[in-house]
């Protein structure tokens, strides 16, 4: 029997697809099909995937060519499925011809013709482009915009300030909106975006109180629109690896989170408007460090306690704050500052054992499981590309044209961060040194 072996994406499968298929599958009599992971895709810069993986093993096996689907997960693989499987034959498209010719010393390479005028790629590049309208500062926007350009399926129409006619007119000449400017312009830029029937990707926090964020979520769901909240950690592929883990017990019961996010303020910032300067720590940094607390532990706790600093007589701009919770059975402490330094790290405690991410833990891609006999411990590594923001963006672009929510922030974790902004904005409970 000779047994054959191919891989691929296979995204929106066409034509071309089947016909490889059935070149691969005339070439032995047993065909095993490799479709690659999204994890693996990522890390080859491929991102721009429009199906899942279970959609796009389900379209393999549709075509009944294949006799067995395994999934691709990781660099060097395919030596050893070779090895593993007894393969004769490793078949892939012409497109590769010399790329995998390494493998010649574990079986035959043949590299097979494409179907000419076919491709995923041309299939995603034919969908109709999203006009994507950002507000906020230019200088914040820089990092966004150069992630923008790796994505397929979206084109940028313009940049406006805090100018609502800026605004309005950008809302025009736009598809969808995405919203980086000061926190306090959240609510009536994301309600005017809803209102026009254009789908929103907002920077946490989405508003500043809970009432207000439940406005604007059942607005979108009203206007069929999508409303995303944008916390750029929660796409990268090491904190999602590390949130399933946790919640699967690989550490027994989660029972501490502790977090900190600091960075020294930018030069200049003191020569800057009062009003950009109110932009203080738990703004900036609040969302990004309140997400494993509520992604983990859940947004029911019983105590919760507000420690800032502030630097200005108006008491709008806190250096730095310290926020703790008290659950029934678990707590959690984070750090967040733009007036201080602190290692910069995320522990995940359990009963069993612990997560530790190094800093900068928010745009990691390598972490660690570490256990009472280190013999144990176990080190995790991804590739992180453009520190999440655009998994973001496609994760955006997907959800609009599905119809559906895509976010992997719930509305139940977008109301809690809400609600600790609210409490810090009216002072409830917040204690200052």
């Amino acid at each position: 029997m000779t047994r054959v072996i191919t891989y691929g994406t296979y995204d929106l499968l066409h034509y071309g697809h089947i016909r490889l298929l059935e070149r691969a599958r005339a070439l032995g009599d047993y065909l095993i099909v490799g479709v690659t992971a999204e994890d693996f895709d990522k890390t080859r810069g491929k991102i721009n995937v429009q199906q899942s993986l279970m959609e796009r093993i389900e379209g393999v096996r549709a075509t009944g060519l294949a006799d067995e689907i395994i999934i691709e997960e990781y660099e060097g693989q395919k030596i050893d499925d070779i090895q593993r499987y007894h393969i004769d034959i490793f078949a892939v498209g012409s497109d590769w011809k010399g790329k995998f010719d390494y493998l010649n010393a574990y079986c035959k390479v043949v590299y097979l013709d494409r179907t000419e005028g076919v491709s995923s790629t041309q299939l995603r590049s034919a969908r109709r482009e999203v006009r994507l309208g950002m507000a906020g500062e230019a200088s914040d926007l820089k990092k966004f915009e150069k992630e923008s350009n790796y994505v397929n399926g979206v084109t940028l129409s313009g940049i406006c300030g805090d100018s609502g006619e800026e605004f309005e007119k950008l809302l025009e000449q736009s598809d969808a909106m995405y919203i980086l400017s000061h926190p306090k312009l959240h609510y009536e830029q994301v309600r005017r975006a809803l209102e026009s029937g254009k789908h929103v990707l907002c920077e946490a926090p989405v508003a500043l109180s809970v009432k207000e964020c439940e406005e604007l979520f059942a607005l979108a769901a009203e206007k069929n629109c999508i409303l995303m909240e944008a916390v750029k950690t929660a796409y990268s592929t090491a904190y999602y690896r590390l949130l399933l883990l946790a919640k699967s017990g690989r550490i027994g019961k989660v029972v501490s989170v502790d977090a900190a996010c600091t960075r020294l303020k930018e030069q200049g910032t003191e020569s800057q408007g009062q009003f950009n300067q109110s932009w203080g720590s738990l703004y900036d940094w609040g969302p990004t460090a309140l997400l494993p607390v509520f992604q983990l532990l859940g947004t029911e706790y019983r105590e919760k306690q507000i420690i800032s600093h502030y630097v200005d007589t108006e008491k709008t701009y806190d250096a730095f704050t310290r926020l703790n919770f008290i659950y029934g059975d678990a707590t959690a402490s984070l750090l967040v500052g733009k007036g201080i330094k602190s290692e910069g790290d995320l522990v995940v405690s359990g009963t069993e054992g612990y997560i530790y991410v190094p800093a900068p833990w928010w745009k990691t891609d390598y972490f660690e499981l570490r256990y009472e006999n280190p013999a144990n411990n176990k080190r995790y590594f991804y590739q992180l590309e453009g520190e999440g923001i655009r998994y973001e963006i496609v994760a955006f672009l997907k959800a609009i044209e599905n119809g559906r929510d895509n976010s992997y922030i719930s509305m139940e974790v977008s109301k809690a961060i809400a609600g600790v902004m609210e409490d810090f904005c009216g002072k409830k409970g917040v204690r200052e040194i």
